[in-house]
């Protein structure tokens, strides 16, 4: 069944959801998801809608044009349209722990996520073989201790990015600061897994943060990458307990079953475009 999904924001206005089904139906649109959220606070519409295209009237090219012309000016809306066929491509960055890469190539094998994966990128060696277990290319590109070659190194992976037409990146524990410029080529399009549960433990080392802090709970958070380091709209979380008996070694030992499964998680919310973002926060539809 190929279908459209309409993903849109916008002030809280009478009439809206009457207006929007009216405009999929009289145009031969069977409606097969829908699903809104009012923010009363901030006085927002949120609504994922999803529609058949076979009989549709309008040609799927046209669509998103139809759409702006008769209702963004009218309700002041930002919207995006996306087609069940267009499978979104994903390039994985990685360092050198795997967990998180197998667990997101393992799910992809399986058809658990419909993406596709041009690329694989690291700053080290140490995974090349897990990329040939799947075959999919691996580039490496190293950066020095004083990061005097990183914006070459990031113009060279912009480059790959382009070639490849990739839709949005997966920082699979990838341990570098993503620069403003690729941050702004892919706004909201960047998923990052971090090692705690946001905003507690921002930065480096947050198990040696929260084993000296005592906490009984740790975490995981995927978010999308912002220019404030770990502070970008979150997608995802789950936490596990810890005792006064765990080391930071096991800390991070029973972190790690969390960290793969919490940005797996993510990717598929974000593959499924099942994620809006408003104000550095996200609406998670079902």
């Amino acid at each position: 069944m190929k279908t459209a999904i309409l993903l849109l924001h916008c002030p809280d206005k009478l009439g809206i959801i009457a207006e929007l089904t009216k405009f999929i139906t009289d145009n031969n649109g069977n409606i097969v998801y829908l699903d809104q959220y009012v923010d009363t606070v901030d006085k927002m519409f949120f609504m994922r809608i999803e529609w058949e295209l076979d009989g549709f009237r309008i040609p799927q090219d046209k669509i998103e044009e139809y759409f702006r012309t008769l209702y963004c000016s009218r309700y002041d809306i930002v919207f995006n349209v996306y087609f069940s066929d267009v499978k979104p491509r994903m390039a994985i960055f990685v360092s050198k722990m795997s967990h998180c890469l197998y667990d997101l190539l393992a799910r992809y094998k399986a058809g658990e996520m419909d993406v596709e994966i041009p690329c694989i990128v690291s700053n080290h060696e140490n995974l090349r073989y897990v990329a040939e277990q799947f075959g999919i290319p691996y580039y490496v590109w190293s950066i020095a201790a004083d990061h005097s070659n990183k914006a070459e190194v990031e113009k060279a992976e912009m480059e790959l990015l382009e070639r490849e037409r990739v839709d949005f990146i997966v920082l699979a524990r990838y341990m570098q600061i993503i620069t403003d410029g690729m941050i702004a080529r892919y706004p909201h399009n960047i998923i990052n897994i971090h090692h705690s549960f946001l905003p507690a433990f921002v930065g480096a080392k947050p198990y040696d943060q929260a084993y000296k802090r005592g906490v009984k709970i740790v975490g995981a958070t995927s978010h999308y990458v912002t220019a404030e380091l770990d502070a970008g709209p979150i997608i995802e979380q789950d936490v596990v307990r810890i005792s006064h008996k765990d080391t930071p070694e096991s800390l991070a030992l029973k972190g790690r079953d969390l960290e793969k499964i919490v940005l797996s998680r993510a990717v598929k919310k974000h593959v499924e475009r099942k994620v809006l973002t408003f104000n550095n926060k996200t609406i998670i539809f079902s």
